[in-house]
């Protein structure tokens, strides 16, 4: 069995907390975040075993479905999404930069996944719900037609649930731009 990730995300905090509480209960899994994000919505982020995953995260959505908003789960997610996740990915030089936004915080997790199993990229940043009313993004860079293939494969993995808002691909960012997000 492969390692996987899951995640729910609820409109309100108590619905939330149950519900991840439940997951906790329901299977072998490890909560990797849960907790508050912009507006008042809650997010738990766990690992383990595909099966038990996927039987958490199902077991969470069953909890408060009145309140439910998304979740996901990802067998052998791409590695570079954790660094991503916690900002700690090591950047050498941004050749082109990728950005993507979507209206909830799991979509741009799949997204993610999905630019970075499409083409040569380095997953920069993932910024979660937090500080942004709800919205996530995702900051990617590599070669400019890699960035290209990425962003258009990942905008239609984040526009399947009608979650896809914006995105875009820069070349050659200005050095002052670069030194923002590094």
């Amino acid at each position: 069995m492969a390692k996987a990730i899951g995640m729910i995300e609820f409109k309100t905090v108590s619905a939330g907390l149950t519900a991840a509480d439940q997951m906790a209960k329901a299977a072998d899994v490890e909560i990797l975040e849960a907790q508050v994000v912009c507006p008042g919505k809650y997010i738990a982020l766990i690992t383990g075993e595909l099966s038990a995953v996927k039987a958490a995260v199902e077991a969470g959505i069953a909890t408060r479905s009145d309140e439910y908003i998304d979740s996901f789960v990802l067998g052998n997610p791409d590695e570079s999404i954790f660094a991503a996740i916690y900002g700690s990915a090591e950047i050498d030089g941004v050749n082109a930069l990728g950005v993507l936004e979507t209206y909830d915080a799991s979509a741009i997790i799949v997204a993610a996944d999905v630019a970075a199993k499409t083409a040569e990229v380095t997953l920069m940043e993932l910024r979660i719900a937090k500080g942004m009313c709800g919205k996530s993004y995702m900051l990617i860079t590599g070669e400019v037609a890699a960035c290209e293939a990425a962003i258009e494969k990942a905008k239609m993995s984040a526009g399947d649930g009608g979650m896809f808002l914006d995105s875009s691909v820069i070349a050659r960012p200005d050095p002052q731009i670069v030194r923002t997000f590094i």
